[in-house]
């Protein structure tokens, strides 16, 4: 296990990995509704008839994120942020993928698959399976980001010190990698949070910031939380474009849901559930 000192981080509650400065929240257990939901989609096709002109919506997109259906998650640690330039060569001393420089504070982004996978490893960490991931984008809501039913702003929403009610930063933001390997749609899928292993590419979640400034291309979709990709390598020139947040069991007693899943339950019979630093 990690070395994990429990600290507090923007007045949350939090677990800092000492050696290299990683810090993580706990992710209460609970259940929710993963993947694009039929009151989701209502709510994009209303932003189409307001004539939002920052919406643009393609439906093989809405294919991949559905059927909706109920996951359960254990409680787990989930980086408050991607991992950092700084932390990452920590890991992996001398790291540089040779494409663009950032500040030691700024997300490290990976470029080549020979190099994200040095990276995974090294870490001590794992990756947040896909279900983990959404489950810490929607925050205990039901709504297309967890601030709500709204399209994404480029000038605000992309700020990294936003912290969503769970206490992670700029969620969505970067586009990071799961532990899933990326299937078109969830019919494969079970109901609890265990990565979906086999061959292809992995599974990525957000990345709305990577594509700024934005052009009108469905970027700010990237920013919805049931939004989901595979990291395919562009080619010709094999290039990937992605982050990583860790995740780590929880180093406590396991801890699930006290209440069962209501899968025979509406959404509006559901009442929110607390944040993580309750």
């Amino acid at each position: 296990m990690a070395e994990l000192i429990e600290t507090v981080v923007t007045g949350r509650p939090a677990w800092r990995h000492e050696p290299s400065g990683v810090v993580f929240r706990r992710i209460p257990a609970g259940h929710f509704r993963m993947g694009l939901s039929d009151e989701e989609l209502e709510a994009v096709g209303a932003m189409l008839d307001d004539e939002d002109p920052e919406i643009v919506w393609y439906p093989n997109t809405a294919a991949e994120c559905r059927p909706a259906h109920w996951v359960t998650v254990p409680a787990f640690l989930l980086a408050r942020q991607p991992l950092t330039v700084a932390q990452a060569r920590h890991f992996l001393p001398g790291y540089d993928d040779g494409e663009i420089e950032f500040a030691d504070d700024e997300p490290a982004i990976i470029y080549r698959e020979k190099v994200l996978e040095r990276m995974l490893d090294v870490l001590p960490f794992r990756l947040p399976s896909e279900a983990e991931w959404e489950r810490v984008a929607r925050a205990g809501t039901t709504t297309l980001t967890y601030w709500g039913d709204m399209a994404p702003r480029e000038e605000t929403d992309l700020d990294p010190r936003h912290e969503n009610p769970f206490g992670l930063a700029a969620v969505g933001c970067a586009t990071e990698v799961c532990a899933d390997t990326y299937r078109p749609g969830y019919h494969h899928v079970g109901d609890d949070a265990v990565p979906h292993l086999g061959d292809g590419p992995r599974v990525t979640r957000g990345g709305a910031a990577f594509c700024r400034p934005w052009q009108g291309c469905g970027e700010e979709t990237l920013m919805f939380s049931a939004v989901r990709a595979g990291l395919y390598p562009q080619k010709p020139v094999d290039l990937i474009v992605t982050g990583i947040r860790p995740a780590l069991d929880w180093p406590g007693p396991p801890e699930m849901p006290p209440r069962p899943r209501p899968d025979q339950l509406t959404l509006l019979d559901w009442p929110t559930e607390p944040t993580a630093a309750s």
